[in-house]
């Protein structure tokens, strides 16, 4: 899971009310059918809210010119607020039917939207008539989506975890602004440093609710070298010494140091809106999360930079690595799946329009020069020509990501039935963030037990 635009990837408390109910976003055949004219009409969602101004008037631009450049095709945006961004969410509207035509999923969605029997098989349709681009499209992320052979979604976004960190308040707590901590005990020592700062300063902040403190307890587990489910993906393995170090550290800042705020059960939103406004010292997350903290939380570019994961005793053993893409629902006609198919292509997908529109983003305080989303292979013609465009138009100093960039941390998937797994692990995070007498090894004793029955049942 990402920052979305974009999650990845992650509930956007202040947003929620301007998304329509689950009811509303139902779609109607009449309303997702050819028309008499020969048109063909979609439904797409997690068009940006309304208080995304510039990027709702540039989605709406897109749709527009790409209406224009393919006339036989009507795209009906819809804004389902929390969905995008929340995993709850999404899968109460996968469960009561009311996903659009086109709708947004995470690469860890893919289980429980084969079981809700909505996906469809797209594997013909995606090829390079409809997406210019699909050979260029890294074949990993194509994978994700697949199953059994069968192709079920389109990756629109990527992304892995590092350790995101204000400049700001590491120069005023006299810290290296070129040298991040590098181990979770350089991470505790300067957290203790920031949060010395006062004014409601966090040192370090963390996920515990919405299935991100699940999230990002797997990310803090795989910097230990340690693993959520054991290979086979049948049983829980995080419930050993490495699970109880990543909880140890993490209650020894909580109540131990008091350098992680009082304030916990934090979910995506809301660590966001605390960085925004300079109240974070440090955080995991990927390198999209100073684009939230700008676009959508009023923060600053310059005050942002980004290291590598640290690891228990040195570098990390592995770092989370995940992202979305776009699903279609069962029972569109071809043609539908083709217009579904142009429209990501030309919003998601094309150097120059939509997402990797530098030149529209670069005057409109939006972050062009970060290393994400990296969609397309390595050395194919497309990623050439993002890359080209990035730098040609990079407004943030994409120094702030060199560390990051220069030091790359090995990156590992997301477990099977992650958010699932993810929301019986937020009760572990809470449990350590809000109880200084929290007894860690019950905690994850129970919520071992919980995934393998979890497991069982699946």
């Amino acid at each position: 899971m990402s920052v979305p635009q974009y999650r990845k990837a992650a509930a956007l408390a202040l947003v929620a009310g301007l998304g329509l109910s689950l009811t509303a976003c139902s779609t109607k055949s009449d309303d997702t059918t050819s028309d008499a004219g020969g048109k063909v009409t979609i439904t797409v969602d997690c068009q940006p809210v309304g208080s995304q101004k510039e990027l709702l008037k540039n989605w709406n631009d897109d749709v527009v010119e790409f209406q224009r450049q393919n006339p036989n095709i009507v795209i009906k945006s819809v804004s389902v607020g929390e969905q995008c961004n929340n995993p709850p969410d999404f899968t109460a509207r996968l469960a009561g039917g009311t996903v659009t035509d086109v709708f947004y999923g995470y690469m860890t969605d893919l289980q429980q939207v084969l079981d809700s029997g909505q996906a469809m098989d797209i594997t013909q349709y995606a090829t390079k008539d409809t997406v210019p681009t699909w050979d260029s499209v890294d074949p990993a992320l194509k994978e994700v989506f697949t199953d059994g052979g069968k192709l079920y979604a389109v990756p629109v976004k990527n992304y892995s975890m590092g350790l995101v960190y204000n400049k700001v308040l590491f120069q005023q707590a006299g810290l290296d602004v070129n040298n991040p901590p590098k181990t979770w005990g350089e991470v505790r020592d300067a957290a203790k440093k920031i949060s010395a700062l006062g004014n409601g300063i966090a040192g370090y902040a963390e996920y515990s609710a919405g299935n991100t403190g699940g999230w990002h307890f797997t990310s803090l587990l795989y910097s230990q070298g340690g693993q959520v489910l054991t290979p086979d993906g049948k049983k829980a393995d995080f419930n050993n010494a490495m699970g109880k170090q990543v909880l140890q550290s993490l209650k020894d800042m909580r109540y131990g140091d008091n350098s992680m705020g009082a304030r916990q059960l934090l979910q995506w939103g809301d660590l966001l809106t605390n960085a925004g406004a300079g109240k974070v010292g440090m955080f995991v997350g990927a390198p999209d999360a100073t684009q939230a903290i700008v676009s959508q939380f009023q923060g600053k570019f310059q005050d942002w930079a980004m290291g590598p994961l640290p690891g228990q005793d040195g570098p990390a053993k592995a770092t989370l690595g995940g992202g979305e893409g776009y699903f279609f629902k069962k029972g569109l006609s071809p043609e539908q799946v083709k217009a579904g198919l142009k429209w990501i292509a030309y919003q998601k997908l094309t150097p120059g329009k939509g997402q990797f529109d530098y030149v529209r983003a670069k005057p409109q305080n939006y972050p062009v020069g970060l290393p994400q989303p990296l969609l397309f292979a390595n050395g194919s013609e497309a990623q050439k020509q993002e890359l080209e465009l990035r730098k040609a138009n990079a407004n943030v100093d994409t120094a702030n990501f060199a560390i990051f960039e220069a030091n790359p941390v090995p990156i590992k998937g997301e477990p099977r039935n992650a958010q699932a797994i993810y929301a019986v692990l937020d009760a572990v995070m809470s449990g350590v963030l809000t109880n200084p007498n929290a007894n860690i090894d019950a905690l994850l004793k129970t919520a071992e037990d919980k995934v393998n029955k979890l497991l069982a049942e699946s």
